[in-house]
């Protein structure tokens, strides 16, 4: 598995748990993803990244929701399930401030962690929501 792959499905987790924990459990994010990561191939990257993820996301939650929410029509953010959520703020984060990672691939991964970590029907929500944010932020 490509390291920023494994960095996506690590800072979904992470993610997901700050959903239900809280924010104060930011300061654990560097061993939960030392217990994954540790001495395996590319772990150093992959730990950069999925940091450089979850900060991101945090950073700019306000302004990701916001264009989830517009892109959602008649879906409730709140009421999405978390991991559809943070599959979504995840691509919306890559898309918006990550400019080495390209437009497909950042909704292509979102698409897979939904399938992966989530419902049948989770990919074609993410893949809608992400590519109507595409093409309203002009990309």
């Amino acid at each position: 598995m490509r390291s920023r792959t494994r960095a996506r499905e690590l800072a979904l987790q992470f993610l997901f748990q700050l959903d239900v924990q809280g924010d104060e459990m930011r300061p654990q994010l560097e061993g939960f993803l030392g217990e994954s990561l540790d001495g395996k191939a590319g772990g150093e990257e992959a730990r950069a990244y999925a940091i450089r993820v979850v900060d991101g996301v945090r950073e700019h939650r306000v302004a990701i929701d916001t264009l989830i929410r517009d892109a959602a029509r008649n879906w409730d953010l709140e009421r999405m399930a978390s991991v559809d959520r943070n599959a979504l703020r995840i691509g919306c984060y890559e898309l918006l401030h990550e400019p080495d990672v390209p437009m497909k691939v950042a909704i292509n991964e979102a698409i897979e962690l939904g399938k992966r970590y989530s419902t049948e029907s989770s990919g074609a929500f993410v893949n809608g929501i992400l590519d109507r944010i595409r093409q309203e932020q002009g990309r």
